[in-house]
């Protein structure tokens, strides 16, 4: 082909997220070659580029003129299902890739995967990214936060088209080199477990708010309407009011009251908590929320369980509470809570991200990642330019709890955030996230735990040996014998 008609990208994979990246990458002046296996999938791509530009998109029916369409050395963006069609994907691609060629998965692939690719690849001389995309559809189509790791050399051959296409915030584009290896997809991970977290808790402002301070949906509305107006502002939080806004069109009513309460999932929040667990990271927000999806798929136990414990003589306390509350004191406590457990919830996924790049070598930049957050992401917030801030005064930064601006709003929040839990526990209503984030720092915070029983106790029944507070080295007692040895004494 002339060289002047080559795409200086091309696409792979045509589902939701591939069609609106690829539009956008064409919109951005960038000529895009695109393919799919699913022949349709990429006459539906050009109408779109037609009615929506037009754009310089060509579509292409098998892989091998979809590669050669392409200028070198060629950048290729596979958006398909993480696992086996990925694969299944290079292999049909790389048959007529050359030696510099780049690959680029954009999907949310486990992240060893990725590094069992880039050295698989690499026997070929191609170049291998696993590259974060958070948005949705519309962030795809607009502006994604953008988060590639592996061959750096690879990130600086798409690096133009990146910072074009990805969401444009106050300090930059939405993108950064994030470091080798796998470390795109782990933090892309993180960043889901994190959304996890906020959503979770949201939803426990939502239930709080609802149950214990009896409002109505169009109250819900204008309350998180003002929230946004403020420290809360966020898209998860723009999108709460506007779904309280919404009427059913098919029966009388709210749509969001009609909605099952069942949460699905994709598994990333999953692989976040399995990751703290091997790490040793404690992150109870994070895994609270996962937990909380586990027992809502468990509807039809749940609406059994209703029945049985009702039968038993079980009341319902949310009747007695709601009479005494104060409702605009409640409003302004539940905000206040709502903040103090989202620092918890991520301070979680940063201080996992941590421990992951000490091991994995990374050298990550947690102010970076917190400004790439800003925009076009699913957590993108106000907030994440307090985080950046936070890592760039500090950025070897224990826990964002300790960043000194953050731990003094916590010490302001925390009897409104106390208020809101034990008013909850009274009402019967569970707010999983909020106390994990509470006992979270309640833990942390506490320069002395109970700690040492534990440690007594796996010393007396499996000889662990403890540590002194007043003298170095490692201790055993025979506890068992010295209790008896005590209680004899106290009978003679």
């Amino acid at each position: 082909m002339d060289a002047s008609t080559l795409s200086r990208i091309g696409l792979a994979g045509l589902a939701v997220m591939g069609q609106n990246l690829a539009l956008n990458i064409a919109e951005k002046g960038f000529p895009i070659s695109v393919y799919n296996r699913t022949t349709s999938k990429v006459d539906e791509t050009l109408i779109r580029a037609q009615s929506e530009g037009p754009f310089s998109l060509t579509g292409h029916h098998s892989p091998r003129d979809f590669v050669l369409s392409i200028q070198r050395p060629r950048s290729i963006i596979i958006l398909v299902k993480a696992g086996n069609p990925v694969d299944q994907t290079i292999s049909a691609l790389t048959e007529f890739m050359e030696p510099g060629d780049t690959i680029i998965d954009g999907g949310n692939e486990w992240y060893q995967n990725t590094e069992r690719r880039i050295q698989q690849v690499a026997d070929k001389g191609i170049l291998y990214l696993g590259m974060g995309v958070s948005g949705g559809e519309e962030g795809a189509r607009h502006g994604p936060s953008l988060m590639p790791g592996g061959s750096f050399e690879a990130y600086k051959n798409i690096e133009s088209v990146l910072k074009s296409v990805a969401a444009q915030v106050d300090d930059g584009p939405c993108v950064t080199y994030i470091g080798e290896g796998g470390s795109g997809n782990f933090v892309k991970m993180v960043h889901n477990g994190i959304e996890y977290g906020d959503m979770q808790l949201i939803s426990e402002a939502y239930d709080v708010l609802k149950n214990v301070g009896g409002l109505s949906n169009s109250e819900l509305a204008e309350i998180f309407g003002e929230w946004n107006r403020g420290e809360l502002e966020s898209f998860l939080i723009e999108i709460t009011s506007d779904i309280f806004k919404v009427k059913d069109n098919l029966v009388d009513g709210d749509l969001v009251d009609k909605i099952l309460d069942k949460t699905g999932m994709k598994g990333t929040g999953k692989w976040t908590v399995q990751q703290a667990a091997e790490l040793s990271v404690a992150a109870p927000t994070i895994a609270a929320s996962l937990d909380c999806r586990y027992l809502s798929g468990l509807k039809e136990e749940r609406e059994s369980a209703a029945k049985i414990l009702k039968e038993a003589g079980l009341e319902e306390e949310v009747g007695s509470v709601k009479s005494g509350v104060d409702k605009k004191r409640l409003i302004d406590d539940v905000r206040k809570a709502l903040y103090a457990s989202k620092i918890c919830s991520y301070a979680q996924g940063m201080n996992l991200l941590r421990a992951k790049s000490v091991e994995k070598g990374w050298d990550l930049d947690f102010g970076e990642l917190a400004r790439i957050w800003k925009g076009g992401c699913i957590i993108r917030a106000v907030f994440l330019d307090r985080i950046k801030k936070a890592y760039q005064r500090n950025p070897n930064l224990a826990s964002l709890v300790v960043d000194p601006e953050f731990a003094r709003e916590m010490v302001q929040r925390q009897a409104a955030w106390r208020r809101v839990v034990g008013l909850a526990i009274s009402a019967g209503i569970s707010t999983p996230g909020m106390c994990a984030s509470l006992a979270y720092f309640d833990t942390y915070r506490r320069a002395r735990l109970p700690a040492n029983l534990v440690q007594a106790q796996r010393d007396l029944f499996g000889a662990h040996t403890y540590e002194r507070t007043d003298r170095p080295g490692a201790f055993h007692t025979e506890w068992t014998k010295l209790a008896r040895k005590s209680n004899a004494g106290a009978f003679s």
